[in-house]
């Protein structure tokens, strides 16, 4: 206790039943009932305890997801184009274009691929 002040069992508020007769909807309480010395944790607009998935179904999601993504990678792989059908070819190789003698050529005329 804090002087006299009755500190009441800590609970979050936004677990309450929002349904039924509270003084204050909003906060979910009665009129004169005493706040816990933490309200700011535990009121309506503190940050939420996260119930939703426990983790081992969090981690199947996301298994789920990772092996999804990397099978539609593996289905689609054959036909991206990852290259030209024909590569271009350039009379000459452009060797005084790319700055002479020693420099690196492209592919000129008769080369193969």
């Amino acid at each position: 206790m804090n002087g006299n002040y009755p500190n009441p069992p800590p609970g979050k508020r936004s677990l309450r039943d929002p349904y039924a007769d509270w003084w204050d909807k909003q906060e979910r309480r009665n009129f004169g009932e005493p706040l816990h010395e933490d309200n700011d944790i535990y009121a309506v607009f503190s940050t939420d305890t996260y119930s939703h998935f426990t983790p081992g179904w969090g981690a199947v999601l996301l298994g789920t997801f990772v092996a999804s993504v990397f099978g539609l990678c593996a289905i689609i792989r054959p036909f991206y184009p990852d290259k030209p059908s024909v590569p271009r070819t350039f009379p000459g190789g452009l060797d005084r274009e790319l700055g002479g003698k020693g420099a690196m050529l492209a592919r000129s005329d008769g080369t193969d691929v």
